[in-house]
């Protein structure tokens, strides 16, 4: 390894200047890092005391906001820190790369986008994240086209958009005013899309034509959530695959459990990128996050495959970024001279005993540094 890459792969004991530095990883597996591709950084209740939240029956997406908009300056004066210890969490769980989504609207302002900037320069060398400008009172409920366009030009790397008709109550509007925004800072988008009804089938349509028309928004376009894809039929969701595969179009997804069967293998086996989050680890939302990637891979595994060894071991993907040791024919792919020198030691003696164990992790290096756990010298 050198000046964060691996730079070549001998024989074990085969090294041919033995003076170098070297770990013994103690027959632990090797594995690449995991990505976090959905999580809020700027707003947890982690690394505080035990708090839940009784949210009745009924609570809507608007009540949430309300809720939110009194609570976030109670945050505030922890979100460093609090950022510090999720990083933390994630690096724990063999994670190094990430995308978080920040808010930005009139109770915060770009306070939370400072802070969150602050901390990542801070964790730059051990911990490389995105950041989504994410208009969590809705873009146009809460006049925030002004604030979103100065998170782009101090540095956020998308356009986050949410609930075009649920929230903001006027789909074309919303979405139009995102893209262009995106289009006017050259951002990419990040769309947290909750709707199941014929509207968030029909935000989805208008966002995959907008690309289609827009060759500047070409893979530039991720969909959070996206839970309306539940409600199409097979026919429906390879219709829509093979346009999203056109235009380079992702979807993150936590691999939500209940009524919701997201279609995820079917648009994993079309070509469609489709990428896995945290989103909340605690917070006001949910109480569950275990900021955990291969709990991801394992869940997906439940969900969607018959668990043999190939099955279980394809379905790291999800926690990689695509990213696995042996290709479909089961030639060696990862690592190879050139990559980044970023992986995870993990005790297990396969990817498929990974993914089905969530096996526990020791050491965790980014661009050859260790940054999480140990390893003998």
């Amino acid at each position: 390894i050198q000046d964060g890459k691996i730079v070549a792969l001998r024989e074990n004991k085969q090294h041919p200047d033995a003076t170098l530095p070297h770990y013994d990883a103690g027959g632990k597996l090797m594995l690449p890092t995991t990505r976090d591709m959905h999580i809020h950084l700027d707003k947890t209740f982690y690394g505080g005391p035990w708090r839940s939240l009784n949210r009745p029956a009924g609570t809507t997406i608007q009540d949430m906001i309300k809720l939110e908009q009194k609570m976030l300056p109670e945050l505030q004066p922890y979100t460093q820190e609090r950022a510090e210890k999720l990083i933390d969490l994630l690096q724990s769980k063999g994670t190094t790369i990430a995308r978080s989504h920040c808010n930005i609207e009139p109770v915060s302002g770009l306070k939370n986008l400072q802070n969150l900037q602050a901390v990542l320069a801070r964790r730059q060398t051990g911990f490389e994240c995105e950041i989504v400008a994410f208009p969590q009172h809705g873009l146009l409920l809460s006049k925030s086209e002004s604030l979103m366009r100065e998170a782009m030009q101090a540095g956020a790397h998308y356009v986050g958009g949410l609930d075009p008709t649920s929230v903001d109550g006027a789909m074309e509007k919303s979405l139009d005013t995102m893209f262009q925004i995106a289009l006017d800072y050259d951002k990419g988008v990040d769309i947290h899309l909750h709707e199941t009804t014929p509207a968030g089938v029909a935000a989805i349509n208008y966002m995959v034509e907008t690309v289609e028309k827009t060759p500047q928004l070409k893979g530039k376009l991720t969909i959070s959530h996206a839970f309306a894809l539940a409600t199409l039929n097979e026919q429906q969701v390879d219709k829509l695959a093979h346009r999203m595969v056109a235009q380079q179009i992702s979807i993150a997804s936590t691999v939500p459990i209940g009524t919701l069967h997201m279609p995820l293998k079917q648009l994993h086996d079309k070509g469609v990128k489709v990428m896995t989050g945290t989103d909340s680890v605690i917070d006001h939302w949910s109480p569950y996050g275990l900021g955990d990637m291969l709990e991801k891979a394992n869940l997906y595994a439940q969900l969607y495959i018959r668990p043999n060894e190939q099955n279980l071991s394809r379905s790291l993907f999800l926690a990689t970024g695509d990213v696995l040791p042996l290709n479909e024919k089961g030639e060696h792919v990862w690592p190879k001279a050139q990559d980044d020198a970023s992986f995870v030691l993990v005790d297990a003696s396969c990817s498929a005993e990974a993914v089905a164990r969530i096996s526990p992790r020791t050491a965790t290096f980014h661009k050859g540094q260790l940054v999480w756990g140990s390893v003998a010298g």
